[in-house]
């Protein structure tokens, strides 16, 4: 039974999209990806439970079209196809499908890191052990049409870009901005195109001094508003940057507020505020992401879906229940990540 339903949807205080113009857009950071190629492929094939807790999530929410971040990528697509027979199994049809090969897990052969190494997962365009490795997919009730992929666009090429001064340039040369993709995907809606900016950027973290995650992930988001179609457009994916909290630089995420706006899609239900929840300045309603274990860095908001400026949103949520109820338990057993929908009237 999914938020359209109207029980549900009242208990949970989330309102299904009630007229013809009304367009659900969300995205999600299901925990798809593996260790090795083919992994998940194996886990979908015999029914693992998180999987079918994703599906189940999914459905639920009754998105017309929805961005996957973290979804392992294989060549044919047979994930991608299984993944969604999963979902329609659920309850929640969604034939029009794109995914392309991640920038994440692509070999390069040069030393990025400047570690002294190449070949490591550090050293591929985004990080990744294996081609493919922890990519992005776009399912849609709608028909797809035209897709502007700008993954291989060039860090360096970016005006005003944070790249650290110290890159070398061999690596300067070849280092594409997207850690995993940046894509320009036309929905169509009664022949007209939405145009759904998608990404999912690199953590900020994890890196030294030099902050060249927290210079990536920023120039990731910045990207956007020069690149903007002459369409209405969405912009969605794991930002993987709080506006307040956490580390990163909330720069970038005010830069698509030149562009767009954030209608701050909130949950129905907050964990404790305890722990490293307790030192933190945003609303924990507005978070995403379950990263409050012992040596995590608290619940974040991590996962966008921002309309440009004149599109009109009628409501906006961000699938997080009470843990106690059957689908909080589903919930939380698919992902630490929440789904996040906003409904948007489509002009």
């Amino acid at each position: 039974m999914g938020l359209r339903t109207a029980a549900t949807a009242l208990l949970l205080a989330l309102p299904a999209a009630a007229v013809a113009d009304t367009v659900r857009i969300a995205t999600y950071g299901p925990d798809l990806s593996r260790k090795g190629p083919g992994l998940l492929l194996a886990d979908i094939e015999k029914r693992d439970p998180q999987v079918l807790a994703a599906a189940a999530v999914i459905a639920h929410a009754e998105p017309d079209a929805i961005l996957l971040t973290g979804f392992d990528w294989d060549h044919d697509g047979l994930a991608l196809d299984g993944f969604a027979a999963l979902i329609s199994e659920a309850g929640l049809d969604l034939p029009h499908r794109f995914a392309g090969q991640p920038n994440s897990g692509m070999a390069t052969g040069v030393d990025l890191d400047g570690d002294g190494r190449s070949g490591t997962a550090d050293d591929a365009q985004g990080f990744g052990f294996f081609t493919g490795a922890s990519g992005m997919a776009l399912l849609s009730r709608l028909p797809l049409a035209e897709v502007r992929d700008h993954s291989a666009f060039l860090w360096r090429d970016l005006p005003g870009n944070l790249m650290p001064s110290d890159t070398p340039a061999d690596a300067a040369a070849i280092q594409r901005l997207s850690s995993t993709a940046h894509w320009d995907v036309a929905l169509l809606i009664d022949g007209e195109p939405l145009h759904l900016l998608a990404w999912s950027a690199t953590p900020p973290v994890f890196d030294g001094p030099e902050d060249r995650n927290g210079r990536r992930n920023h120039d990731e988001a910045a990207f956007w508003p020069a690149h903007l179609p002459k369409a209405p457009f969405v912009l969605l994916g794991n930002l993987n940057v709080d506006p307040v909290d956490g580390d990163g630089r909330p720069e970038g995420y005010q830069a698509l507020m030149t562009v767009a706006h954030d209608p701050k899609p909130r949950g129905a239900w907050q964990p404790p505020q305890d722990g490293a929840n307790a030192v933190q300045n945003g609303d924990p309603a507005l978070d995403t992401a379950d990263w409050a274990d012992a040596d995590g860095p608290g619940n974040l908001r991590a996962d966008y879906v921002l309309p440009a400026k004149d599109l009109t949103v009628l409501d906006a949520g961000v699938l997080w229940p009470d843990p106690e109820t059957e689908l909080g338990r589903t919930v939380q057993t698919a992902s630490r990540h929440r789904l996040v929908w906003v409904d948007i009237r489509f002009p």
